[in-house]
Protein backbone atom coordinates (compact mmCIF):
# COMPACT_ATOMS: atom_id res chain seq x y z
CA UNK A 1 0.00 0.00 0.00
CA UNK A 2 1.55 3.59 -0.68
CA UNK A 3 0.14 7.15 -0.07
CA UNK A 4 -0.22 10.45 -2.19
CA UNK A 5 -0.99 13.64 -1.58
CA UNK A 6 0.70 17.31 -2.02
CA UNK A 7 1.65 19.58 1.05
CA UNK A 8 2.68 22.54 1.95
CA UNK A 9 6.29 23.46 3.41
CA UNK A 10 4.53 22.90 6.77
CA UNK A 11 3.37 19.68 5.67
CA UNK A 12 -0.18 20.57 5.35
CA UNK A 13 -2.93 19.25 3.20
CA UNK A 14 -5.78 20.74 3.48
CA UNK A 15 -8.05 23.55 4.04
CA UNK A 16 -12.31 23.65 5.03
CA UNK A 17 -12.61 20.01 3.22
CA UNK A 18 -10.33 20.80 0.18
CA UNK A 19 -7.12 21.60 -1.09
CA UNK A 20 -5.12 24.47 -0.84
CA UNK A 21 -3.62 24.93 -3.99
CA UNK A 22 -4.79 24.40 -7.67
CA UNK A 23 -2.04 22.25 -9.11
CA UNK A 24 -2.92 21.13 -12.78
CA UNK A 25 0.58 18.94 -12.82
CA UNK A 26 -0.05 17.45 -9.14
CA UNK A 27 -3.50 16.55 -10.32
CA UNK A 28 -2.21 15.24 -13.56
CA UNK A 29 0.15 13.03 -11.40
CA UNK A 30 -2.59 12.26 -9.16
CA UNK A 31 -4.53 10.76 -12.13
CA UNK A 32 -2.61 9.05 -13.87
CA UNK A 33 -0.99 7.04 -10.89
CA UNK A 34 -4.25 6.21 -9.57
CA UNK A 35 -6.15 5.53 -12.42
CA UNK A 36 -7.24 1.72 -12.32
CA UNK A 37 -6.06 1.41 -9.18
CA UNK A 38 -7.28 1.30 -5.83
CA UNK A 39 -8.09 4.21 -3.27
CA UNK A 40 -8.66 4.11 0.41
CA UNK A 41 -10.13 7.34 1.83
CA UNK A 42 -12.51 8.59 4.79
CA UNK A 43 -15.82 9.69 4.45
CA UNK A 44 -14.97 13.08 4.10
CA UNK A 45 -12.80 12.70 1.17
CA UNK A 46 -14.98 11.06 -0.32
CA UNK A 47 -17.79 14.05 -0.07
CA UNK A 48 -14.75 16.60 -0.92
CA UNK A 49 -15.48 15.37 -4.26
CA UNK A 50 -17.71 16.61 -7.06
CA UNK A 51 -20.98 15.71 -6.17
CA UNK A 52 -19.67 13.58 -3.01
CA UNK A 53 -19.33 10.56 -6.36
CA UNK A 54 -16.45 8.12 -6.22
CA UNK A 55 -13.36 8.76 -8.15
CA UNK A 56 -14.09 7.36 -11.61
CA UNK A 57 -12.02 4.43 -13.01
CA UNK A 58 -10.70 3.35 -9.96
CA UNK A 59 -11.73 0.45 -6.99
CA UNK A 60 -12.76 3.26 -4.11
CA UNK A 61 -13.03 1.74 -0.51
CA UNK A 62 -14.15 4.39 2.07
CA UNK A 63 -13.51 3.72 5.75
CA UNK A 64 -16.25 4.90 8.06
CA UNK A 65 -18.23 3.55 11.20
CA UNK A 66 -21.04 4.15 8.40
CA UNK A 67 -22.22 2.21 5.28
CA UNK A 68 -21.56 5.04 2.66
CA UNK A 69 -23.53 4.24 -0.57
CA UNK A 70 -23.65 1.42 -3.61
CA UNK A 71 -21.09 2.54 -5.64
CA UNK A 72 -17.77 2.62 -3.13
CA UNK A 73 -16.65 -0.39 -0.61
CA UNK A 74 -16.99 0.81 2.59
CA UNK A 75 -15.27 -0.93 5.66
CA UNK A 76 -15.83 0.13 8.66
CA UNK A 77 -12.25 -0.60 10.70
CA UNK A 78 -8.48 -1.71 10.00
CA UNK A 79 -9.25 -4.74 10.54
CA UNK A 80 -12.13 -5.08 7.50
CA UNK A 81 -9.90 -2.97 5.44
CA UNK A 82 -6.65 -4.77 5.57
CA UNK A 83 -8.75 -7.76 4.97
CA UNK A 84 -10.17 -5.89 1.72
CA UNK A 85 -6.95 -4.88 0.33
CA UNK A 86 -5.55 -7.96 0.51
CA UNK A 87 -7.57 -8.71 -2.72
CA UNK A 88 -5.43 -6.32 -4.59
CA UNK A 89 -1.62 -6.11 -5.72
CA UNK A 90 -0.45 -3.88 -2.66
CA UNK A 91 1.47 -1.65 -5.01
CA UNK A 92 -1.87 -0.54 -6.89
CA UNK A 93 -3.63 0.36 -3.55
CA UNK A 94 -3.46 4.26 -2.82
CA UNK A 95 -4.20 6.07 0.15
CA UNK A 96 -5.72 9.55 -0.87
CA UNK A 97 -6.80 11.20 2.71
CA UNK A 98 -7.81 12.60 4.64
CA UNK A 99 -5.59 13.61 7.62
CA UNK A 100 -6.76 10.99 10.12
CA UNK A 101 -6.93 8.26 7.71
CA UNK A 102 -3.33 9.48 6.71
CA UNK A 103 -2.03 9.74 10.07
CA UNK A 104 -3.30 6.11 10.94
CA UNK A 105 -2.43 4.20 7.41
CA UNK A 106 0.95 5.92 6.31
CA UNK A 107 3.09 3.58 8.97
CA UNK A 108 1.64 0.94 6.91
CA UNK A 109 2.43 2.12 3.41
CA UNK A 110 5.49 1.00 1.55
CA UNK A 111 5.55 3.77 -0.20
CA UNK A 112 4.41 7.61 0.26
CA UNK A 113 4.13 9.88 -2.91
CA UNK A 114 4.35 13.39 -1.72
CA UNK A 115 3.98 16.80 -4.10
CA UNK A 116 6.07 19.53 -1.95
CA UNK A 117 4.73 22.87 -2.80
CA UNK A 118 7.14 25.37 -1.38
CA UNK A 119 4.32 27.70 -0.05
CA UNK A 120 2.45 28.39 2.92
CA UNK A 121 -1.18 26.71 1.96
CA UNK A 122 -2.76 28.19 5.56
CA UNK A 123 -3.44 24.48 6.28
CA UNK A 124 -6.04 23.58 8.96
CA UNK A 125 -5.46 19.97 8.79
CA UNK A 126 -1.48 18.08 8.76
CA UNK A 127 0.39 15.04 8.20
CA UNK A 128 3.37 14.15 9.71
CA UNK A 129 6.48 15.62 8.40
CA UNK A 130 8.15 12.59 6.72
CA UNK A 131 11.77 14.23 6.61
CA UNK A 132 11.94 14.44 10.63
CA UNK A 133 10.69 10.73 10.60
CA UNK A 134 13.39 8.13 10.88
CA UNK A 135 10.76 5.20 9.29
CA UNK A 136 10.83 6.87 6.11
CA UNK A 137 14.07 7.56 3.73
CA UNK A 138 13.80 10.01 0.98
CA UNK A 139 14.36 7.93 -2.02
CA UNK A 140 13.48 10.67 -5.25
CA UNK A 141 12.99 14.06 -5.30
CA UNK A 142 12.36 15.63 -9.25
CA UNK A 143 13.82 19.08 -9.76
CA UNK A 144 11.72 22.44 -8.70
CA UNK A 145 9.39 23.01 -11.26
CA UNK A 146 6.09 25.48 -11.82
CA UNK A 147 2.84 24.58 -11.43
CA UNK A 148 0.23 27.28 -11.76
CA UNK A 149 2.52 29.67 -9.84
CA UNK A 150 3.67 27.42 -7.21
CA UNK A 151 7.13 25.92 -7.21
CA UNK A 152 6.45 22.13 -6.24
CA UNK A 153 8.59 18.96 -6.17
CA UNK A 154 7.53 15.12 -6.70
CA UNK A 155 9.06 13.44 -3.50
CA UNK A 156 8.31 9.49 -2.87
CA UNK A 157 9.75 8.37 0.71
CA UNK A 158 10.12 4.66 1.28
CA UNK A 159 9.32 3.00 5.01
CA UNK A 160 12.53 1.61 6.28
CA UNK A 161 10.81 -0.58 8.73
CA UNK A 162 8.58 -2.66 6.04
CA UNK A 163 10.49 -5.60 4.00
CA UNK A 164 10.42 -3.75 1.13
CA UNK A 165 11.84 -7.21 -0.94
CA UNK A 166 9.21 -9.22 0.04
CA UNK A 167 7.87 -9.58 -3.74
CA UNK A 168 11.13 -9.96 -4.84
CA UNK A 169 12.17 -12.96 -2.34
CA UNK A 170 8.03 -14.19 -3.55
CA UNK A 171 9.83 -14.26 -7.03
CA UNK A 172 12.98 -16.11 -6.24
CA UNK A 173 11.36 -18.90 -4.57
Amino acid sequence: MKAIFHADKYWGIGKQNDLMFSLPKDMKFFRDTTKGKVVVMGLNTLHSFPNGKPLKNRINIVLSPDTVKEDVITVHNLEELFSEIEKYDPNDVYVIGGASVYRTLIPYCSEVLVTKVDADGEAEVFVPDLDKDENFQLIYESEPQNDNGYMIRFCTYRNVTLNNDSAKVQEDI
